[in-house]
Formats: C-alpha cells, sequence, structure tokens
C-alpha cells in the first residue's frame, strides 16, 4: 500500500519542476493560512475553492524524459506541456465536519474548452510533505501530469491531513478518502472555468495501493450521483486492499505480506482506526511498552518514511501486545462490524462500466488474491502484470492506464 518508500522520480522531474514564470504571472488566489480557513469554513459549501498556488510547470519532453527515467516503460508521448496547481478546498472530516484539504489540478497547456478529467488516488503515504502538491519528486504527481500531457484535466487529492491538510490523516477511511476525492472535482471544476476549461461529466479514475481501494469507493460515489454533475467514465485500480477481511489481514499474519511492511501498514491502520472507529482506550493496550509512548506521535505525518520504517519492530508480533494482536486476527464487536462496512466497496453497488484491477504474483504489499476476491462480486476484470512486485505492478500497469485514459482527450 505505500506509494513512496522509496525515490523513484529521476532528477529530471525536479529540475522541471521550477516554475518558468513568476507566479504574480498566474493570478493566483492568495492563499491563507490553514488554522484561518478551516475557521471560516463552518455552513460553506464542499468543493469550495479556497485558492489556487502554481508549483509546476513542465514541458511535454520533461514528462517523457521524467516517465523514462522512472521506469514507465511504454507510456504513451505528451502531447501538451502541463502546468501543475496546488489547491486548497473546502471538504468535510470522517465525521462530517467542515474541514480543508490540498489537492492537485493539472492543465494541459493551452487547450481550451471541454476536457474529460482523469482523477488519480495516490497509495499509502505517511509523511505531509510527500504529498503530491508538495513534492517536486513526487511519483504522484507524475502520473497525474502525464495523464494532463494527453490532453486530460488530470486531478490528485492528497486526502485529509497530508499535504497541507490539517491534522492526521485518516488512513483507510473509505468515507474521508471518497468525499475528499469528490470534493476536489467540484473545485477543480471550479479552478478550470477560470482557464477557459469545461470539465467534462466523465471522469475517469484511478488509483494505487490505498489509491486503489480508494479508487472503489470514488467510482461507487460517482454511480450513485454523489458527485454533483459527474458520472463514473472509467475504473482502474492497482495493487489495492479491496478485502480486508478475509484476504488483506489474515496475509498480513499467515507471512504472504512482508513482516516489517505488514508492521508498518498495521501501525498506521491501528493508530488511525482508533480515532475514526474506536480500538483502545491508551496505547499501552494496543503496543508494547518500547512503542506505546511513540507510536501515535510517529505517525502524526511529521515523520519520514525511512524515519518510520526504522523505528518500528520488523514484526507485528514485537509491537502490539499478545492480547491486542489477537483482537486483530479475530476482530469482533465495533471493529469487526467497521471492517465488513469497509469492504462493502465490491458488494453493495454495480458499476455502469468495466472495473479494470490490476495486480502482480510476486506483490507482498497487497496480496493479489484481493482482487479475485473483489471481482467476484463486483464483476470486474482482473489484469495480472506478471512476476512483479507492488511497485512493479504499478510501473507495468499505468503506462497501459495512461493509454488507455489518452483515448478520451479530444
Amino acid at each position: 500500500m505505500r506509494s513512496r518508500a522509496r525515490k523513484t522520480v529521476a532528477a529530471t522531474l525536479a529540475t522541471a519542476a521550477l516554475l518558468a514564470a513568476p507566479l504574480s504571472a498566474y493570478a493566483a488566489v492568495s492563499q491563507p493560512t490553514l488554522s484561518q480557513a478551516a475557521v471560516s469554513s463552518v455552513h460553506v459549501q464542499r468543493g469550495s475553492l479556497v485558492s489556487a498556488v502554481p508549483v509546476a510547470r513542465l514541458s511535454a519532453a520533461d514528462l517523457d524524459q521524467a516517465a523514462a527515467d522512472t521506469g514507465f516503460v511504454g507510456s504513451p508521448k505528451s502531447r501538451y506541456d502541463v502546468t501543475a496547481y496546488r489547491v486548497i478546498y473546502r471538504t468535510v472530516d470522517p465525521w462530517g465536519r467542515p474541514t480543508i484539504a490540498s489537492g492537485l489540478v493539472v492543465l494541459p497547456d493551452g487547450k481550451r474548452g471541454a476536457l474529460t478529467v482523469a482523477e488519480y488516488l495516490h497509495g499509502t503515504n505517511g509523511t505531509k510533505a510527500n504529498a503530491a502538491t508538495v513534492d517536486a519528486d513526487s511519483t504522484d504527481r507524475l502520473v497525474t501530469a502525464l495523464f494532463a500531457g494527453t490532453g486530460l484535466a488530470a486531478v490528485a487529492p492528497d486526502y485529509l491531513g497530508l499535504g497541507l491538510g490539517p491534522g492526521k490523516h485518516p488512513y483507510i477511511d473509505t468515507r474521508s478518502e471518497t468525499s475528499a476525492s469528490v470534493d476536489l472535482l467540484l473545485a477543480a471544476r471550479t479552478f478550470a472555468a477560470r482557464h477557459g476549461v469545461v470539465l467534462k461529466r466523465d471522469v475517469l479514475v484511478t488509483g494505487f495501493s490505498q489509491g486503489g481501494r480508494a479508487t472503489l469507493g470514488v467510482a461507487r460515489a460517482l454511480t450513485r450521483g454523489e458527485a454533483g454533475p459527474f458520472r463514473l467514465g472509467a475504473a482502474h485500480a492497482v495493487s489495492g486492499p479491496y478485502d480486508l477481511s478475509d484476504v488483506e489481514l489474515p496475509a498480513v499474519f499467515d507471512g504472504r505480506v512482508e513482516p516489517h511492511v505488514a508492521t508498518l501498514y498495521l501501525a498506521y491502520f491501528v493508530t488511525a482506526w482508533d480515532r475514526t472507529v474506536g480500538l483502545y482506550d491508551h496505547p499501552r493496550d494496543a503496543f508494547r511498552p518500547k512503542y506505546a509512548p511513540i507510536v501515535e506521535d510517529l505517525l502524526d505525518g511529521t515523520h519520514s518514511d525511512e524515519e518510520i520504517f526504522a523505528s518500528l519492530p520488523d514484526a507485528p508480533a514485537k509491537l502490539f501486545t499478545p492480547t491486542f494482536l489477537a483482537k486483530l486476527q479475530h476482530p469482533t464487536g465495533r471493529f469487526r462490524q467497521a471492517l465488513r462496512e469497509a469492504d462493502q466497496i465490491c458488494h453493495d453497488w454495480t458499476s455502469p462500466v468495466p472495473v479494470h484491477l490490476y495486480t502482480g504474483t510476486k506483490d507482498t504489499d497487497v496480496v493479489a488474491a484481493n482482487a479475485d476476491s473483489c471481482a467476484t462480486t463486483l464483476n470486474a476484470r482482473v489484469h495480472s502484470m506478471g512476476n512483479v512486485d507492488h511497485f512493479g505492478t504499478a510501473m507495468a500497469a499505468y503506462p497501459k492506464i495512461v493509454r488507455t485514459f489518452s483515448g478520451w482527450a479530444s
């Protein structure tokens, strides 16, 4: 589920990300501090645009070189230079209370009129500064820009609590992943109109890892008419943990998920779900004495991936108390019900368009059986990328997805 356990984007993208014009040339809206925006957000419509500033300008050649350097073999050639903007917009938290979030909007330079929008949803990220709106080296920023380079309007939410969003990220919370993604579409519609662009109704949704799972939540919302004027045009999800109860959590404990990686995921998951679901009264009830004083702060969004990984033990049994570990392996009560509700993303809706799920046979982060389980009830099409790991699945899948989505560019 990780999106950034290692740096993969070459220096080409970092260099290309430098703006070729001063910010004043874009007539950007002045950006308030997050505390000011949060206070003023009460009773304001979801999806309202708070501010927008340009963060990168990339030529078509820059995009092609960055894609090649990153390992996206077979990506279609970019047809347009693009400009990426960081937008701040109004949305809601997991309890429906007003808040704000940041997201990326990337437009093809010089293209006006009606454009189809592609929404990219990123994988697990425990660090605010690694978000696509902030980090010039972000692979997530590159993927989003590649869609715009084909002539699409492209957007990518940071989700709540990441990028410039206040507070902690509610990890694997389908409701807020969906609302933050849908509300970014609404904010992007307002922003695009200022640049002479109208966003068409059909939305092409894709995501990797955590974002693969979020893809199904957003696709479901689009299908149910929960995204204003937008509707689902396509859904392509890569290596997502769609079935937490019957596939991914069992794989964590039987060794199919690499143990150190499993420890990171579980720490993030448990601390986040304690805030949204309620899993323990005090950290010492869940974590062993060495980690109980540090684990919640470690995952507050201010620590790097490397620091988080190095601070956690190499197996879940070394992080959690025996009693809590048994609770994770055999959920009951509110926890079990919350898992079952989360897993409904593959069960309680029918897609009007084919859903495509991408897997890798050597994936030891999110096991391929997640897709098989989901496809059974959602009638999705599973595409194996072959003998590749978690990141290799994304490297193989995204050139194909970019090419497929490029057919919607007009």
